[in-house]
């Protein structure tokens, strides 16, 4: 039989296995306690699972409609009113999705073509850029401060041009666990308003932030609400990663665009799932207490690790916690991390492979969401490094 030779031109010729899968890969070949992919090792509240697996002997197994079920929609807009005092309209401003990836790529994909520039923060999520590029768009990248977090908002607004179509922003912040406090919104409001400039902000971990402060959703400001896809994520709100639902929110004629890509994308999501989480949310101390549940992980992993020779910061949200080995070695971070997963058996992800022209300054990233015991074991081996 003659073999087909592809004359496929790859549209990600430099794209290779996400760094989560290597080290994850790794964690398992190697028997490592794995702290490197953000998913929690426990369950998901028995209550929720029942509610899907009633969902599913309720015959609620065939095709939810494209949007997702208006019950979820209506849930999700009473969160919004709840926390934040704004409102989405579930018919025409809520759209639930396969997890907040696909909602990142489809805004993307709505919206952004050949040529047209978007401005990312880095280190960033390693989906924004090749989704990017995959419509032909054009990366720009803003290297944030690699010690202290910060945005210089004059330097960003530098970048904009008349090609700039697009600006992704993530808060709380994967990997650093730092968060937008009101004064960048506030800059980026002023730096967007009266351009035709999308935002699209990540906002995955809005129910994990520390230390009594409060998440800054783009919804707040009126100028930055008008233009944005703000994607969010059940299955890391709820510890069910795997589930793969989360949703976007944006103003009705943004939305209409995102749902033209939806429709021929996934069309629709995981129906009984959906039936559960409109019935688990409207219990709001099921989402409102995450934060003192997150926030006893951080406090428990770095109180252990005080007598250890890495340096930290402590995070203000997410789940991950960045640990700097600058006094243990000169090793870079992804030959550290690769030591580190087959010699002491604990698994993390370097910094570098998110940072502007892999900039390594000797800092891994760890997933706190973890039982106690695998954070004391992770503790344990940390400290004797």
């Amino acid at each position: 039989m003659p073999t087909y030779q592809s004359k496929i031109q790859s549209k990600l010729p430099e794209v290779s296995t996400s760094i989560f899968s290597v080290m994850s890969g790794l964690a398992a070949a190697h028997q490592a306690l794995n702290l490197s992919q953000g998913f929690p090792d426990f369950e998901s509240d028995p209550k929720l699972i029942a509610l899907q697996h009633k969902a599913m002997l309720s015959n609620k197994n065939q095709y939810a409609p494209m949007p997702g079920i208006f019950d979820l929609r209506k849930e999700i807009s009473k969160k919004m009113e709840l926390l934040y005092g704004v409102s989405y309209h579930p018919e025409t401003e809520i759209t639930v999705t396969a997890g907040a990836t696909q909602a990142i790529f489809t805004a993307i994909a709505a919206t952004i073509k050949k040529d047209d520039e978007v401005i990312i923060f880095k280190p960033a999520y390693d989906s924004y850029e090749p989704s990017i590029r995959v419509f032909g768009g054009k990366v720009i990248s803003y290297q944030i401060d690699p010690e202290t977090f910060e945005i210089n908002w004059v330097e960003v607004e530098q970048l904009i041009t008349s090609k700039t179509k697009m600006v992704i922003i993530n808060t709380p912040h994967n990997p650093s666990g730092q968060i937008m406090a009101k004064n960048d919104m506030k800059q980026l409001e002023r730096i967007l308003k009266g351009t035709n400039i999308v935002l699209l902000s990540d906002e995955v971990y809005e129910h994990i932030i520390f230390d009594g402060e409060q998440h800054q959703t783009a919804a707040l400001f009126p100028a930055l609400a008008e233009r944005t896809f703000i994607t969010a994520s059940f299955g890391k709100t709820f510890h069910n990663t795997g589930w793969k639902v989360g949703y976007c929110l944006a103003p009705s004629n943004l939305m209409a665009e995102f749902r033209k890509v939806h429709q021929f994308n996934v069309f629709s999501v995981h129906h009984p799932t959906q039936v559960a989480l409109a019935q688990y949310l409207k219990t709001p101390t099921n989402y409102l207490e995450l934060n003192s549940f997150y926030q006893k992980k951080r406090d428990l992993f770095l109180s252990l690790l005080k007598e250890s020779r890495f340096k930290f910061v402590p995070s203000k949200g997410t789940y991950f916690q960045l640990l700097n080995f600058k006094e243990i070695t000169s090793e870079s971070d992804f030959d550290f991390a690769m030591r580190l997963t087959k010699e002491q058996k604990i698994a993390s992800i370097p910094i570098s492979v998110f940072n502007k022209h892999h900039l390594d300054t000797h800092v891994l990233r760890f997933c706190f969401a973890k039982t106690d015991d695998t954070l004391k074991k992770a503790a344990e081996i940390l400290c004797n490094i």
